[in-house]
């Protein structure tokens, strides 16, 4: 919901003075304002339903699968364009994995600076996914000429690890043996650079446009 213009942001924070902090930060803002701020997720839920804002900024530290939970069941049962930015101290590739699977649309750390939170806000209140380069450890794009060096059966793979699939799960899925599933890993880890299947998950959403990487300077 528009206010003057201006896109809306609402904090769910357990910490009163780093929602002021943001509230004096967005006051100064042109294009965004200061909403209001909830101290739980059902709290959150209801200021999201009773003002609809563009964006609201989640902690993590009020439990990882809560959150996820939480994300997934606003995405589902919002009516309106609410966008989900989680935010946490410190955030591993596997958590803003599983956070952008569960629906939100941006991954932001609280060590960074009013410029990169501004950035972030803004471009998930635009519509766009944003996350800083600072979360994934290899900021190594899967080059196409990588990508067309894999096997059929390696683009599979490939498929259901960005899906969030697990060793034994995409196994089954290809009718394969879960140590064939860690060879063919390895081979793809190999030719595309990326370490770690958390990396090559979130390094081929946003090959794919799903997941604006934003280095910070």
């Amino acid at each position: 919901m528009d206010i003057n213009g201006k896109k809306t942001i609402a904090v769910c924070e357990s910490q009163p003075v780093t929602a002021e902090g943001l509230h004096a930060i967005l006051n100064q803002s042109n294009d965004m304002t200061f909403l209001g701020r909830a101290e739980s997720l059902p709290a959150a839920s209801e200021l999201i339903r009773q003002f609809r804002p563009d964006v609201c900024l989640v902690d993590k530290s009020l439990g990882i699968q809560a959150v996820m939970d939480w994300v997934a069941q606003v995405k589902m049962l919002s009516q309106h364009a609410t966008e989900i930015v989680v935010w946490g101290v410190s955030i591993t590739e596997a958590e803003a994995l599983r956070f952008l699977q569960s629906g939100a649309k941006g991954i932001l750390r609280k060590t960074s600076d009013v410029a990169t939170v501004l950035a972030c806000l803004g471009a998930v209140a635009s519509g766009s996914s944003w996350m800083a380069d600072s979360v994934f450890r290899d900021s190594r794009r899967i080059e196409r000429q990588s990508r067309s060096q894999l096997t059929p059966r390696e683009q599979q793979v490939l498929e259901l690890v960005e899906q969030g699939m697990k060793n034994k799960e995409i196994a089954r899925e290809l009718g394969i043996r879960p140590g064939t599933v860690k060879i063919h890993l390895k081979h793809i880890f190999q030719k595309t650079g990326v370490r770690g299947r958390y990396g090559l998950a979130l390094s081929v959403m946003r090959d794919k446009g799903l997941l604006e990487m934003v280095p910070l300077s």
